[in-house]
């Protein structure tokens, strides 16, 4: 297939194109340039990761111009064109998950990031994604906790594991919040992420799809795990106000969705960091 990425020099694109091409799919990539849409119409697919994926970015404007209405004009487009799409969302919609993390489940965005992925989601719903009302196959990926190699750039927003990693490799000391122990995610890594995606280019289906493990682990076991391979202490510190808000104490997807049509052998988050 002939596949355009957008965003190619993001965390998840880097990974996804190697793997891609791996696979032995023609890959282009197309960096944000504003007010400019890439032209679609060569290409089987478009996978647009391009974004702001800052959740602590407070520039509301700025988010929504890039993520919300750069992302709406390129579903018009390729809509146009018949070009297949698959569309990077987040876990962070549903905020505390007070109504369990189904597709269909109540949404509670608490960030810029959150809204503008929601609002994207919610327009898809209601144009009717799963009634078939595209010209073409459109899949929403609702990505959980994104941990693996390539995460070196993304600084507050990298994963615990890469940060807790740094933090044991650099100063033997690794920080995680009070009541960690309580803190759950599902922690995906990005291998397992770039093989649904490339699997789902295969399916002839559209929908929003949560793309975690269906698993979770605790920022205390993983802060304990690493401490014990690089022989790391772990210290408690309070959890900054700035991010007190919009956090999640505990995500875990539920993959019913998916696995109506990928189904694969996920990657335990112990298994990976004692394999580095």
């Amino acid at each position: 297939m002939k596949i355009l990425v957008t965003g190619p020099e993001g965390f998840i694109a880097q990974n996804l194109v190697t793997h891609l091409v791996s696979q032995g799919h023609e890959v282009e990539g197309y960096s944000y340039k504003e007010n400019t849409l890439p032209d679609p119409e060569p290409y089987d697919w478009v996978i647009h990761l391009g974004a702001i994926s800052s959740t602590t970015e407070t520039d509301v404007e700025k988010v929504l111009k890039q993520n919300y209405e750069f992302t709406m004009n390129l579903i018009q487009v390729c809509d146009r064109f018949g070009v297949n799409l698959q569309l990077a969302s987040s876990a962070s919609v549903y905020g505390p998950g007070l109504d369990g993390f189904r597709e269909d489940s109540k949404c509670l965005p608490k960030s810029p990031y959150a809204w503008s992925k929601y609002l994207i989601d919610r327009f898809l719903v209601e144009a009717g994604i799963y009634n078939k009302e595209f010209n073409m196959n459109i899949q929403s990926f609702r990505y959980f906790n994104v941990y693996g190699p390539g995460e070196n750039h993304k600084g507050d927003q990298a994963s615990p594991i890469h940060k807790f990693t740094q933090q044991a490799k650099e100063t033997g000391n690794i920080n995680i919040f009070q009541n960690s122990a309580n803190y759950e995610r599902d922690f995906i890594c990005v291998a397992d992420v770039c093989k649904i995606q490339e699997k789902m280019l295969h399916r002839d289906t559209s929908g929003i799809f949560n793309i975690g493990t269906g698993q979770t682990e605790s920022f205390f076991y993983i802060a304990h795990t690493i401490a014990q391979k690089y022989n790391a202490k772990v210290s408690v510190i309070p959890m900054p106000e700035s991010v007190k808000g919009q956090y999640q104490e505990y995500t875990c997807a539920d993959l019913t969705n998916l696995n109506k049509h990928v189904k694969i052998d996920y990657i335990k988050v112990g298994d990976y960091i004692n394999a580095k």
